[in-house]
């Protein structure tokens, strides 16, 4: 496969930054949506190959604009609405 999410060898995109003592999460909300994403796997509604193919599914744009956890957290709206855990407007209100 070769999309946006592939990066590797691709040029332009700038050196990797090392963050000295880098933090597990910079934010709070990245932690939440880590264990919100854990949790919802154990449903068994969809697999580690369904998330991989949600990240790599994402439109570039949106995909080169998103943090990784913000990418993390789309695709697991997208998940909890298509296999029935929550409505769009469910998600959408919170």
């Amino acid at each position: 496969m070769n999309g946006v999410h592939d990066m590797g060898g691709q040029q332009g995109m700038g050196p990797v930054q090392y963050e000295k003592n880098e933090p597990v999460f910079h934010a709070e909300w990245e932690g939440r949506v880590y264990a919100l994403t854990r949790a919802m796997r154990a449903w068994r509604k969809w697999s580690l190959d369904t998330d991989r193919h949600a990240l790599e599914s994402m439109s570039p744009v949106d995909y080169l604009r998103m943090s990784y956890y913000e990418r993390w957290l789309a695709r697991l709206e997208a998940h909890v609405v298509r296999y029935g855990l929550a409505t769009k407007d469910e998600v959408d209100t919170g």
